[in-house]
């Protein structure tokens, strides 16, 4: 570790080349240390020690944050325990990326997260960084639409004291003498209001 006289007297090239290196070093074994981290944390064997718990031991011990050490775990037992993904891959891929797409892996069938493992292993993190920014968005928007569709849906079902199929019968008996061409102009304009009150949010 660097003391504050040394850090002083590196050049803007030496830290960025010191970084390089210590991040090497993690990327060859982050793999090897999220197992060791698992199966202290998962025995409890940091008890031998006479610490109280893996937060305590972890940070005293190693000056690790809990919450590092925890991201080492989860992509240990995520990719190597419940995908199999062998660890030759998983290291190629490294630690960055596999956590860039760990929230999309996490439930996703077994083609799509092939689909995520292939994109991670091609491209630079820029521009996965992108992909996953991308679809995020995507299955947020998704959310959102379904969240103001059941709610306008459960509004309509309790005025009209309704189940959700009579509710049906009851819309089309109100939009069967509506002009459609005058309707697609209104839904067009709410539409693109709310993708922008959408796209607001996610700024």
């Amino acid at each position: 570790m660097l003391n504050e006289n040394q850090n002083f007297e590196m050049t803007t090239v030496e830290q960025f080349e010191a970084i390089a290196r210590l991040k090497q070093t993690l990327e060859d074994n982050f793999v090897s240390l999220g197992e060791l981290l698992s199966r202290i944390k998962r025995k409890k064997t940091y008890k031998a020690k006479g610490y109280k718990d893996f937060k305590e031991f972890i940070e005293t011990e190693f000056q690790l944050s809990n919450s590092f050490a925890n991201k080492l775990i989860s992509i240990y037992e995520l990719y190597i325990e419940d995908l199999d993904v062998d660890e030759k891959s998983v290291k190629e891929i490294g630690l960055d990326k596999l956590n860039m797409i760990k929230p999309l892996v996490k439930d996703a069938a077994f083609s799509e997260t092939e689909e995520w493992l292939k994109k991670a292993e091609s491209l630079t993190n820029s521009k996965l960084r992108d992909e996953v920014k991308t679809v995020r968005e995507k299955k947020k928007e998704k959310n959102m639409k379904e969240i103001f569709t059941e709610q306008y849906v459960e509004r309509m079902v309790t005025y009209f004291n309704c189940s959700r199929k009579e509710l049906d019968f009851k819309l089309a008996l109100f939009f069967q003498d509506k002009d459609l061409d005058e309707m697609m102009s209104v839904i067009k304009k709410r539409q693109r209001e709310f993708q922008e009150q959408e796209n607001g949010d996610l700024s």
